[in-house]
């Protein structure tokens, strides 16, 4: 007789998962629902950031026109901007000149036309780097210059206009909206 030996059938491979892959698997999904999560708020804190800033910036002086005034020697003494919604100029000393015990610093708008005598826009009061003079945009219509005279303390009316040579001077200038 011939020897028949009987071979088994292949085992069947164990199909269960490994532990490790199992708790691999659960840390891989905490970790994504973890950065999802922080995403979702970074993206909500990022549009507030937009918000908030973009109030902000509605807020800002928006500058509409601007002037350096300049002494004798062309060098900056002043400068000037003028914003509509806080309806005042804003004066920037850039030099060290004051006035005197007895006199005030007067500035000036001088028309495009010639013809036209400069009208007083207001005092220059204090000793401060900054100062503001209140004035609306119709006050600045037509304008081509803005100018500081040295008058008595106090001023002078527009009807007088300035007694002495301004002391600076410079363009008005628009910015294009």
């Amino acid at each position: 007789m011939t020897d028949i030996t009987e071979t088994s059938p292949p085992a069947p491979a164990d199909r269960r998962v490994s532990a490790w892959w199992r708790l691999s698997t659960v840390c891989l999904f905490i970790v994504l629902a973890v950065g999802w999560a922080a995403s979702a708020s970074m993206f909500e804190q990022f549009k507030a950031q937009i918000g908030h800033l973009q109030a902000k910036l509605k807020e800002v002086p928006q500058v509409h026109e601007i002037s350096v005034l300049l002494d004798g020697q062309q060098k900056p003494a002043l400068l000037v901007t003028f914003d509509p919604t806080s309806a005042a100029l804003q004066l920037q000393r850039l030099n060290q000149v004051k006035e005197g015990p007895n006199d005030s610093m007067q500035l000036w708008a001088i028309d495009a036309d010639e013809h036209k005598p400069p009208r007083s826009l207001g005092l220059l009061l204090g000793d401060y780097k900054t100062l503001q003079v209140p004035a609306k945009a119709a006050d600045l219509e037509g304008v081509a210059q803005l100018a500081i005279s040295v008058e008595d303390k106090g001023g002078v009316p527009d009807a007088q206009g300035p007694r002495l040579p301004y002391l600076f001077k410079g363009w008005l200038v628009r910015k294009a909206l």
